[in-house]
């Protein structure tokens, strides 16, 4: 078994954490009918920002400063996972209550079309695992992480 830096696990979980998130996200979705909000999409995107980051880390130099960035990306995730898990628990209001679901064009009427879109809540979670929502997740995952992967950066001083 060979042994690993701090910083290549921090490397691996960089570039593992969004991945995981973003992959149980779209199972959730197209697996199970979860259809995203437009705050699920919000964290999303700092996720997607990370994976690249991450990947980046592996080719250019300094490995470090893309890894922070990476970090920095899952955090932002976890912070609007945060803001979501409130507006839907009710804690706050948030700024948007709801966004529309595209369906596939079934040959009815623009307006058919428009009245039969479904509207995903943000401020209701459609699923719930010991009361946290998958925002909830989202924000506990994201946060922990990202802060065990800058510890991991700032343990290992030689890389």
């Amino acid at each position: 078994m060979t042994d690993t830096s701090p910083t290549q696990l921090a490397q691996r979980l960089a570039l593992a954490i969004p991945a995981a998130l973003l992959a149980g996200a779209y199972i959730s979705q197209y697996g199970f009918g979860l259809f995203p909000c437009e705050m699920c999409w919000w964290q999303r995107w700092p996720h997607f920002a990370a994976l690249a980051l991450a990947l980046v880390s592996f080719f250019a130099p300094p490995k470090k400063l893309w890894i922070a960035l990476a970090a920095g990306g899952i955090l932002t995730s976890g912070a609007i996972g945060f803001f979501h898990a409130g507006v839907e628990y009710g804690w706050w209001e948030g700024v948007t209550s709801c966004a529309a679901i595209p369906l596939p064009d079934s040959g009815e009427s623009a307006l058919d079309a428009i009245m039969n879109t479904p509207m995903v809540r943000c401020d209701e979670a459609p699923w719930t695992l010991l009361g946290i929502s998958l925002a909830g997740f989202n924000f506990l995952f994201s946060v922990l992480g990202g802060l065990f992967i800058f510890r991991l950066l700032a343990k290992d001083k030689a890389a």
